[in-house]
Formats: structure tokens, sequence, C-alpha cells
């Protein structure tokens, strides 16, 4: 476990990502990136369909925060790029529409983080 980690990081993870799949997201994915990267310990990354749909599975994820008491200190609010950063300090949660997640490959990115299987 990392300085920053808390016990209920990957907990927290699980629900958000459960959150996500419950508003059909797709090839939902979690890397550890603890000791590669200053600013987090855990990404997610996950695909929506649209720019609407990305927008719903934001909006989801801030009450699944919120009602899960998980401290967010940040979230894109423009929807129109095709790529929203939802900051939850010890993991972030990357959503992506097909295309830019394509065109930006943030999981070649960190090709050394350890994928993370939350069963």
């Amino acid at each position: 476990m990392s300085q920053t980690e808390t016990p209920d990081t990957l907990h927290h993870i699980k629900l958000c990502a459960e959150a996500l799949e419950a508003k059909k997201a797709s090839e939902i994915q979690v890397l550890d990136v603890s000791g590669k990267s200053s600013i987090t310990d855990y990404l997610v990354v996950a695909s929506g369909m649209s720019e609407p749909h990305l927008k719903a599975l934001r909006n989801d994820l801030e009450k699944t925060c919120k009602d899960n008491g998980i401290n967010v200190i940040g979230a894109d609010r423009e929807t129109t790029t095709g790529w929203l950063v939802f900051d939850a300090f010890d993991f972030m949660i990357h959503l992506f529409t097909d295309e830019q997640r394509a065109f930006y490959g943030l999981e070649t990115l960190w090709k050394d983080a350890v994928p993370v299987e939350l069963a």
C-alpha cells in the first residue's frame, strides 16, 4: 500500500467500477500506477458510447461517491472533448469515447502499470 492510499481505496474503486458497469460503460480497466505516478495510485479507464453517455457516467459517479463518502477533489464539467477526468486523489477515473480512447492510448502510456482485478 502506498503512503497516500487508504485501506478503503480498492473498495471505493470497486464501487465506482460497479456504478460504471451499471450505466453500461465498456472496457473498464483498473491500473495500479503507485510508485510510477506522482499524482495518484490507481487509474480507472472506461469507455462510453457518446458525449451524453459520458455525462451520464460522470453524474452517476458523483452520486456514488457522495453516497459512499468518497472524497472527490475534481471532475471535468466540459463534456464536448470525448474525455472526462474524475479525481478522487488515490485514484483517477478517465472516461473516454471509443475514438478518444483509441487516439490517446492511455493504457499504452502506462504499459508498466499493473492491471488490477476487482472480482
